[in-house]
């Protein structure tokens, strides 16, 4: 029996600034409706009645058409763009495919099954425990937040697989850890170029290039910073931190590498250490600070930041490394209640929110934009390579904008002076300005990044 027509038009057409993705704008009194459906398919709304499909698969024109005919099911009419139409009727295939003995459509299957880790990873249903580099590719560890299964990933974008599944966290992280100890790393693998692009398209709608000069835009008046909390404050000039807190104590000596990029600080006692890598990657580790009963043992505790941590944070840090009584503890003091407590009541006295999560204990803002977190497993296995302390602000902990990671026996006051800040400080950000023109360039290809699709 045939659906009765539904007051709904969808348009369908290429994506203005991004080679593959789709775009689908609603009309009708039931748009509603449409956008539903589509939203329910993985369409995400960019504005009113507009919704944009990319994905790291680029099938999207392939996915725009069975849409398409789903929706003409349910009796809402679509339209297709003739550039549209084009490209889902082109034939194309990935050059240098690693599995050249699968069919297109078993091809298409073997990206859909990547797409959708992607989005569990994405949407924060798969938790992303650490990755490395096994040689060839990125693997990486993780637990689904619904049925507690931990699996073993391997590859990036389309070709990104589930390769071994595991009972549970410990489990997979204690297997994961002896593959890929030396490489093994905390948290998601920094974002690839494909799906940063990715990104990019859903949350940015250009205009394509005409070939005219697009009119002069009038400067913007110049604006104050705003004021705001030390944890969503601007990273500012790390650099002249370091330099300001030197120059400020003259019990630390610095070094810096013969390729200009790495400054150690070592203090006078050589039992506290900072390296600052300059130039890092925005999310990778720029600051690594490390604890050592003497000169010459193993390392006690160590904590380490990311380029974008903001100033007031690590100026915070970098006061208290000034004093000897916050950082200096007794080797392998076995963490308790009482050191959770005394590192985290800046957090409870400021009516930062609460809750446990299995082996996590998690303070976070009322506006859940920042947070601390504390992994119980970490603390009762102090030779794991995942950090005890998680000390983060953006989206959640696996997607910071910045993030501290600290390891089981770093000092309690030393953590508590870092979220008294957090939970008190302020500090200033620069406003974001307002995106007069189209989307930038995008970045030049990483080496490791799959090819793209060749048309044929």
């Amino acid at each position: 029996m045939t659906e009765p027509a539904l007051d709904a038009h969808v348009r369908f057409d290429t994506h203005p600034t991004h080679s593959t993705a789709v775009t689908a704008t609603v009309t009708g009194s039931q748009a509603h409706a449409a956008v539903m459906g589509l939203e329910a398919d993985g369409w995400e709304t960019v504005a009113k009645n507009t919704l944009v499909l990319a994905r790291i698969d680029h099938e999207e024109p392939y996915w725009a058409n069975e849409a398409a005919q789903q929706l003409n099911a349910l009796g809402i009419t679509t339209e297709i763009s003739d550039r549209l139409r084009k490209a889902i009727h082109e034939e194309w295939t990935w050059a240098d495919y690693p599995m050249p003995w699968l069919t297109p459509s078993e091809i298409r299957e073997v990206s859909d099954q990547a797409q959708k880790i992607y989005d569990d990873i994405r949407h924060g249903d798969l938790l992303i425990h650490a990755h490395a580099h096994d040689g060839h590719t990125t693997v990486a560890v993780g637990t689904y937040v619904d049925t507690g299964k931990s699996v073993y990933l391997h590859g990036e974008n389309h070709l990104r697989q589930v390769a071994d599944t595991f009972d549970s966290p410990a489990q997979a992280l204690t297997a994961f850890e002896r593959m890929h100890g030396d490489t093994m790393r905390p948290g998601p693998a920094p974002t690839t170029d494909t799906e940063h692009q990715t990104a990019q398209a859903r949350t940015f709608l250009g205009t394509p290039d005409t070939g005219t000069e697009p009119p002069a835009a009038q400067p913007e008046p110049a604006r104050e910073p705003e004021v705001v909390p030390s944890y969503a404050a601007d990273p500012g000039d790390h650099d002249a931190l370091l330099e300001e807190f030197l120059a400020a104590h003259g019990e630390w000596q610095k070094w810096r590498t013969w390729s200009d990029d790495t400054t150690h600080a070592i203090h006078e006692s050589q039992t506290l250490r900072i390296e600052r890598v300059h130039e890092a990657d925005p999310q990778e580790t720029s600051w690594t600070v490390a604890a050592y009963e003497t000169p010459v043992s193993e390392r006690m505790w160590h904590l380490t930041a990311t380029d974008t941590a903001p100033a007031p944070v690590l100026k915070a840090l970098l006061n208290q490394l000034a004093d000897t009584d916050t950082w200096e503890t007794a080797a392998g003091s076995p963490i308790t209640d009482k050191t959770v407590t005394e590192a985290t009541r800046p957090l409870t006295d400021a009516g930062w929110k609460h809750t446990v999560d299995g082996r996590w204990i998690r303070w976070e803002t009322p506006q859940k934009d920042a947070g601390v977190q504390f992994d119980a497993f970490a603390a009762q296995n102090p030779g794991h390579y995942l950090p005890t302390w998680t000390l983060w602000a953006g989206q959640n902990p696996n997607r910071p904008t910045w993030a501290i990671h600290a390891s089981t026996y770093t000092p309690a006051a030393l953590l508590s002076h870092i979220t008294g800040e957090l939970a008190e400080g302020i500090g200033t950000r620069q406003p974001t300005k307002r995106v007069t023109h189209s989307a930038p360039a995008p970045p030049p290809r990483s080496p490791h990044q799959p090819p793209a699709p060749r048309r044929r």
